[in-house]
């Protein structure tokens, strides 16, 4: 153990494996495609910076490592947040396309029975991680995690996978607070804060956290606008969270739940039927 390849074994492996990576259809297929691995320092200065932005509830990766292991403490520099991308599948990203209002039956089940195993897999990376001596948490498995008020943004959880995915160098965040990365914007996040001495890459785009956004670099696109079935994301305002937070928890949640029995809270439109559904607009990659 200590290398990235090995990290990426216990992830892939699992990915491969575990009976919960399904959208329980009759096809037998798995909820997610081939999850990636990118590894961020606990003492990243962009942990203290989103504290900052967000509020001081949200845990930086050595406050959530401190309550998972409150008798044996340790300063950041010990630490390393592995943060992980879980891409949709080509179908479900076929079906979402095609859909302008509610979400497609494998996006609702990927939202539901996905995140089951998304949850699976943080415990799991945590707990073996753990037995093979690197003590381990999954922030957003711990029994205080939870959502707050922010003053700057609204509803903001105390443990953002986002951001942790950010900080790790997968993707910058786009006009509909969205993370787009290499495998596009149809993709959903886990993480593990872990006592290990990995490497970590410098991120591509630095701190620009609007980097891979065509609308935020260029001032082109704001296509997920368009997509948005609540007028929740303007070009003038951005990501309008309340808006959305209302659609999903009356008008997309009741859906799934009664048409697809999934409950959950899916809608994810503006993930697909966009230039960065299935990866950066190349427009924004430096040319090699």
């Amino acid at each position: 153990m200590g290398t990235i390849c090995e990290v990426e074994r216990i992830v892939n492996e699992f990915w491969e494996s575990a009976p919960s990576n399904s959208l329980h259809l009759e096809t037998g297929e798995k909820a997610w495609a081939e999850p990636h691995v990118a590894i961020a320092r606990g003492d990243d200065p962009l942990f203290l910076r989103n504290k900052e932005m967000i509020g001081p509830f949200l845990w930086t990766p050595e406050e959530a490592y401190a309550l998972a292991f409150p008798d044996s403490p340790v300063p950041a520099c010990e630490l390393r947040v592995i943060s992980y991308v879980l891409p949709q599948t080509p179908k479900t990203r076929a079906d979402q396309r095609l859909e302008d209002r509610m979400p497609a039956e494998r996006w609702a089940r990927s939202r539901f029975h996905g995140e089951e195993f998304n949850c699976d897999l943080r415990l799991h990376l945590a707990e073996t991680l753990t037995r093979a001596g690197y003590p381990s948490v999954a922030p957003e498995r711990l029994p205080g995690f939870g959502y707050q008020h922010s003053e700057r943004f609204g509803l903001a959880s105390n443990w953002s996978e986002r951001h942790a995915a950010f900080v790790a160098g997968h993707g910058t965040f786009g006009l509909s607070d969205g993370m787009i990365t290499r495998w596009g914007k149809a993709v959903r996040f886990g993480s593990v804060v872990s006592r290990i001495d990995l490497p970590v890459r410098e991120r591509a785009y630095g701190d620009d956290h609007h980097a891979w956004c065509l609308w935020y670099a260029k001032g082109t696109c704001g296509a997920c606008a368009k997509r948005c079935p609540a007028d929740a994301i303007t070009t003038s305002e951005g990501h309008d969270k309340q808006a959305c937070f209302t659609y999903i928890r009356e008008t997309t949640t009741p859906y799934a739940t009664k048409t697809y029995g999934t409950g959950a809270t899916p809608c994810g439109l503006c993930q697909v039927k966009i230039p960065c559904e299935s990866q950066v607009p190349p427009a924004l990659l430096p040319k090699p």
